[in-house]
């Protein structure tokens, strides 16, 4: 068995024991700041932003969030080349980030023809070199975000591995998507279903490097699941497609696993929120569009949702669409029959 050469960090406690995903095209800015209004503690992450594109693009509209209402907040890199990587990372610490992930998960043709993503899992070297180049250059946590295997390289012998040779970059922190990636043959969507979960493995690897903090990533549904998962020794959990689709689920986070006080004494409340930070957003020129496409998912299962997407849905590309017509949709659901989504206990 692969073991970790000494000296090894002390393990301490993992601060993000809740993390909701990078996804593309859809964890924005203000996606990010409308989770925030459900959720103060769990860690967000940005889309990935490929070394190049802040390399030659425009830097400052990649890497600008809210600060401090997006935070705490990770940069999701895309990347191989440990200069290029070490350089972002950089920028990442002058924006005011909390950590930094590389994505050695995405399974797309397109990242792959870049040694981007899931391809990297094949040079376990290459990028324990590139982690330590990016350590070397900041003070930020780095942390990587992987899959299980990749095609037939998909034994647990391989991920033990995998991990045991990026983890003598000094990286401590792995999220793991308990799926491997087929990289010929399916889509991104479909390599996000059809890989078997095996939930057993990430279990096992943090029984086998115990200093390390293992957060677990892929088909967390609801907090009873997310808290099985932690109780099994897991480090964190990483929420992806539920906290989009089915926001609420985030409203119960801070309480459920940071032991944080609720946010809102009554659905009441969090509509008002909801509607005075949508005014907000679009007295600073953000349309509406940008903000009502994260929130379809609001009331997903609450008597009145049907309602409520199909307003907003219908209205909110229009050029004249105001905050009146969020709030129009609101008046849909009604707090009275409001039941609370993704509990820990039933």
């Amino acid at each position: 068995m692969f073991r970790i050469p000494q000296p090894l960090q002390p393990h301490t406690p993992y601060a993000h024991k809740y993390s909701i995903a990078p996804m593309m095209d859809w964890t924005t800015s203000e996606c990010r700041q409308f989770h925030r209004l459900l959720t103060k503690k769990a860690l967000v992450y940005t889309e990935m932003v490929t070394t190049g594109a802040l390399i030659h693009g425009n830097t400052e509209r990649f890497l600008r969030f809210s600060a401090p209402e997006e935070q705490p907040i990770a940069l999701q890199l895309g990347g191989h080349d440990a200069h290029d990587l070490a350089h972002c990372a950089r920028l990442a610490q002058e924006y005011g980030y909390d950590e930094v992930n590389l994505n050695a998960g995405c399974p797309s043709d397109r990242v792959q023809n870049g040694m981007i993503g899931a391809i990297l899992m094949a040079h376990a070297q290459l990028v324990s070199d590139a982690l330590k180049a990016m350590s070397d250059r900041v003070d930020l946590p780095i942390t990587i975000k992987h899959r299980i295997g990749i095609d037939d390289f998909d034994s647990y012998a391989f991920l033990r591995d995998f991990v045991g040779t990026v983890a003598q970059s000094g990286c401590t922190t792995f999220i793991v998507h308990a799926r491997k990636a087929i990289l010929k043959g399916l889509s991104p969507k479909e390599n996000r279903d059809v890989p078997p979960l095996d939930y057993q493995r990430v279990i096992q690897l943090k029984r086998d490097f115990p200093d390390l903090h293992i957060v677990i990533n892929g088909g967390i549904k609801d907090h009873r699941l997310a808290q099985e998962l932690l109780d099994q020794g897991m480090d964190g959990v990483m929420v992806g497609r539920e906290a989009y689709q089915n926001p609420l689920l985030l409203l119960q986070v801070d309480k459920l696993f940071y032991q944080a006080e609720d946010l809102y004494q009554t659905p009441q409340a969090l509509n008002d929120m909801l509607t005075s930070w949508v005014r907000l957003k679009m007295a600073s020129g953000i349309p509406l569009k940008y903000l009502a496409r994260h929130m379809l998912g609001l009331y997903s299962g609450q008597a009145g949702s049907k309602k409520y997407r199909r307003h907003l849905s219908e209205t909110m590309h229009r050029a004249e669409a105001t905050a009146e017509i969020f709030a129009t949709g609101l008046a849909y659901i009604s707090p009275a029959d409001f039941q609370p989504t993704g509990e820990l206990h039933s």
